[in-house]
């Protein structure tokens, strides 16, 4: 590996960085901190570091101690671990003073961890992102000890959608009949195709959603955990997702999966799952009425984007509804979001917010609006609610209920951007 080389890399993201265009993303950063940024594939990650140093450029920083390498760049194929130094020595035959460094893809050189923690100890700023296939969240405390803050990236938000595709709302927004024109148009796509930023400018949608799902597939999944039984996988990914409302016993879809005449067991379910909330294609909600033993086997499961999710799907528009509110809160409280199942069935429960939420597409059917009411009535007699809501597609109104219970009555497409 030649100096030199390392030094037109250099210059290269020097020149190129400060001219991309970018939707700002909402996220904070300490002012010295070293920063892992984690997400599925194509969420954004790269454009995470673009935005993060036209910050610092910003704040006074100058280009000259900005120092990015992507090391998918086929320049750097024959890179070695032993030959991270150069992009120091690089830096320093050029400039004086410490970089701010900024490295994509770091986890194609073996040994990069090694590295990364002597950066950190030397005190270098240092923001890293990397593919799920060798580094993930849940390896990032260990293999960098502690000298990282993680930051998970997620594919777009509904607002930040939007802000992509120009349309700003101001605060009387709902009022404007073109502008409300303009959110539901775009909420219809986004609704079906998700929020990964390439694909917006796609054409064929689903096509490109496909071939990510199958990188995904084999490299994050397969060529990672080194699965022989390829087709189990496959078929446990497809049972989860036509089960995605549903809490989901692992044996419930070994059985699934058995009865199109693959052996598998509720251990491998339960294994893959792990490996898929690893790759950050699903994450997992659990029931907060249920034991402890019984949180472990029986969860519900969601995909990380409506898009991925609706590859899956014939006709799923109920299952993409309540896969999008669980994105929405997932995104918002983490592990305080939870579903109530026990005497009584509730599709969101948030403890700490004393809030409860149920999915419904929609209230036409007098059976199924009952069952929703109900449901939520019956919580607040035994978990008193403060917020109480029923998200649909379009059906917005106030229900007072005799016991004090107010349940607010909301589209989906509006509830987003509150």
């Amino acid at each position: 590996m030649e100096k030199e080389v390392i030094n037109s890399i250099i210059r290269e993201g020097q020149d190129y960085i400060p001219e991309i265009e970018l939707y700002s993303r909402p996220m904070e950063f300490e002012q010295q901190g070293n920063y892992v940024f984690v997400g599925v594939r194509q969420c954004g990650k790269s454009y995470m570091l673009y935005q993060r140093i036209q910050q610092l450029l910003k704040e006074g920083h100058s280009i000259k101690e900005i120092v990015y390498v992507n090391f998918d760049d086929e320049r750097l194929r024959q890179m070695k671990a032993e030959d991270f130094d150069l992009i120091l020595q690089s830096y320093a035959s050029l400039n004086e003073g410490k970089p701010l460094l900024f490295f994509d893809e770091i986890q194609n050189i073996n040994g990069w961890e090694h590295f990364a923690r002597r950066l950190a100890n030397q005190k270098y700023q240092v923001f890293i992102t990397g593919s799920n296939a060798k580094m993930l969240g849940r390896d990032i405390a260990t293999t960098l000890g502690g000298r990282y803050w993680t930051r998970n990236v997620y594919p777009f938000t509904f607002k930040e959608f939007l802000g992509s595709k120009n349309i700003i709302l101001d605060s009387h927004w709902v009022y404007s009949p073109t502008l409300k024109a303009s959110v539901e148009r775009a909420f219809n796509e986004y609704f079906h195709f998700g929020g990964f930023p390439e694909v917006f400018e796609v054409n064929a949608k689903r096509i490109w959603l496909n071939e990510l799902y199958n990188k995904i597939f084999f490299s994050d999944l397969v060529v990672r955990n080194k699965i022989r039984n390829e087709a189990v996988l496959r078929m446990t990914v497809k049972r989860l997702a036509e089960s995605v409302k549903q809490p989901t016993a692992y044996n419930r879809i070994s059985n699934l999966v058995k009865s199109t005449g693959l052996n598998c067991q509720a251990n491998t379910v339960m294994e893959y799952v792990e490996f898929m909330r690893d790759a950050c294609l699903l994450f997992s909600l659990n029931n907060y009425a249920s034991k402890f033993s019984e949180r472990e086997t029986i969860k519900k499961h969601y995909f990380v984007d409506n898009g991925l999710l609706n590859i899956f799907l014939n006709d799923g528009e109920t299952s993409l509804l309540e896969n999008l509110c669980a994105i929405h809160l997932f995104q918002k409280y983490g592990e305080e979001l939870y579903y109530y199942n026990k005497n009584v069935e509730v599709d969101f429960y948030l403890p700490e917010q004393h809030t409860a939420i149920q999915a419904c597409y929609n209230l036409s059917d007098l059976q199924t609006s009952e069952r929703e009411i109900n449901a939520l009535v019956k919580l607040h007699a035994f978990e008193p609610l403060q917020h109480a809501l029923i998200i649909t597609k379009d059906d917005e109104t106030v229900i007072q209920k005799g016991n004090g219970l107010t349940i607010e009555v909301k589209p989906i497409w509006k509830w987003l951007l509150e």
